[in-house]
């Protein structure tokens, strides 16, 4: 008897402790100490409560107040504030919650695949640059890496960091680089919100709604549900793969043989990278809708194989982004692939070429920017270490495009052709000052065809604005190649020190077409 009443007082003390939890206000967790808040904007704070709730919010001389729904969120929205701090910020309900060291300036949010992930560290000159980071108003988050079914309505953890040594060795160097070119130049706290994930493709960063609405979108669903119905069957093919490769690997062994390669093991589909809306549920709703300035993207490595369908894919999910965020047309900049892969002999088809076509039309959005890097990648590594050229190429265009800085901010971009006897004459925007090539060599990396499409190359020549192509193997030519390759051989810029962007003047149907 005397077990029983104790069991029911430490049940009752039990449901009393977590009444009280329940009870306590608390901030979504992308709010923590030393973190920035976007300057000359309305900034929504939001959290959780014990439904009914009275919530009070106060900061620099805003006081705000609002009660929980029925599910036991709150939001309030600060009025827009100028950049400074740091500030003090309190939440009370039923409890009290402090954050000191609050900074407001300029928010963006880095995201896509492993070029956005890669860390400071594994850089260029990394622990150079590692050991010079001491920029206490820039701050760093850390989105954790995870995946859900729905849209969460808070992260499963991360904390805002000051921008250390410590701090900032595993963030994003992109990133990074952009950050502190954005300080340097606006002389105001920047805070960097990191959400990626190597190796995704942007099907898993935009949310079931868009997929679901669009025609063309709808397939990768429907493949998705099929890898997921196959999953037992590749799973059991790979554990028929283990048993024979754990025979051949003893002989190996046996007779003093390297082992044969090991069998990759499936991914299961709950935990899976890959799901489509897996990351923007878990990775993207739940920092929605923090108040930003802007995103900058490096992502399209694991949708080179499908660039056409990106066409269409990359817009909406930039669309889809603005939409539940709801702050506008904000600026989305992104980069476009770097060169990658050996260099080829002669002019041909290119997947990696057609993914940044397709990244170069999402330039018809509005507020969007490109940094092209095809003259930073690396022929051996899909990871190029020049991560400086890329977050300050980004950075430029943010302050054209963001801050409206009248400054170069983009390379040749090719917009119109015409034909000249047996040469085709090219126009571009962004020549700022001329065209040029490094130390005035000569210019690589046209190709031209003629009616029956196939592809030479040509001679090309700078005249004023315009680019001059033509070929002695080509008597009629219909078109011109730029850089249309996955490593190309090119050196076309402005006197800025910014490189074209790759194109072609034709539209013929490339090797990621869908084909019926």
């Amino acid at each position: 008897m005397r077990a029983r009443v104790i069991g029911l007082a430490s049940l009752a003390l039990w449901l009393t402790f977590v009444a009280s939890a329940q009870a306590d206000v608390r901030l979504a967790r992308i709010f923590s100490e030393h973190m920035v808040l976007q300057r000359g904007k309305p900034v929504p704070i939001w959290g959780f409560a014990e439904p009914g709730e009275k919530v009070t919010m106060e900061f620099r001389g805003q006081k705000v107040s609002t009660v929980a729904d029925r599910t036991g969120v709150w939001r309030v929205v600060l009025s827009p504030m100028s950049a400074g701090g740091p500030f003090r910020m309190t939440v009370r309900g039923n409890n009290t919650v402090e954050l000191s060291d609050v900074l407001v300036g300029e928010v963006w949010v880095c995201s896509g695949q492993s070029n956005m992930e890669w860390p400071l560290f594994l850089a260029r000159d990394g622990e150079r640059e590692v050991a010079s980071a001491n920029h206490p108003r820039i701050r760093l988050f850390m989105v954790p890496k995870s995946l859900a079914d729905v849209p969460q309505s808070d992260l499963n953890g991360g904390q805002w960091a000051v921008c250390s040594p410590e701090t900032a060795r595993n963030f994003s160097a992109v990133g990074y680089f952009f950050a502190r070119e954005l300080h340097h130049q606006l002389g105001v706290p920047v805070g960097m919100i990191q959400s990626a994930w190597g190796g995704t493709p942007a099907e898993s960063w935009t949310s079931l709604a868009t997929l679901e609405s669009n025609p063309v979108l709808r397939p990768i669903l429907a493949n998705w549900e099929r890898a997921v119905q196959d999953y037992p069957q590749a799973l059991r093919r790979f554990r028929q793969q283990m048993a024979q490769w754990e025979e051949n690997a003893a002989l190996a062994r046996a007779e003093g043989r390297p082992e044969p390669p090991r069998p990759n093991r499936p991914t299961p589909p709950r935990n899976n990278p890959w799901k489509p809306a897996g990351l923007f549920n878990a990775m993207i709703a739940p920092i929605v809708p923090y108040a930003i300035q802007g995103v900058i993207w490096y992502q399209g490595e694991s949708n080179a194989g499908r660039a056409y369908e990106y066409r269409t894919l990359f817009p909406a999910m930039i669309r889809d982004w603005r939409r539940v965020w709801g702050q506008g047309d904000f600026p989305f900049l992104f980069v476009q692939l770097a060169n990658f892969l050996p260099v080829r002999p002669e002019p041909g088809e290119s997947a990696w070429a057609e993914l940044r076509e397709a990244q170069t039309m999402t330039l018809a959005l509005p507020k969007t920017g490109m940094a092209v890097a095809i003259d930073i990648g690396e022929a051996d590594d899909i990871h190029p270490r020049n991560k400086q050229d890329v977050g300050e190429r980004l950075a430029l265009n943010a302050l054209a495009i963001a801050y409206g800085k009248k400054i170069v901010y983009s390379g040749p971009i090719y917009t119109r052709m015409r034909r000249e006897g047996n040469a085709i004459r090219l126009y571009f925007k962004h020549v700022d000052g001329g065209l040029t090539t490094p130390n005035g060599e000569p210019l690589k990396g046209f190709a031209i065809a003629g009616p029956d499409r196939k592809c030479v190359w040509a001679e090309a020549r700078i005249d004023g604005d315009t680019v001059v192509v033509s070929s002695p193997q080509v008597t009629e030519p219909v078109a011109v190649r730029y850089a249309w390759a996955d490593n190309p051989l090119c050196n076309l810029y402005n006197r800025a020190g910014l490189p074209a962007s790759p194109f072609r003047t034709d539209d013929w149907l490339g090797v990621t077409a869908p084909r019926r």
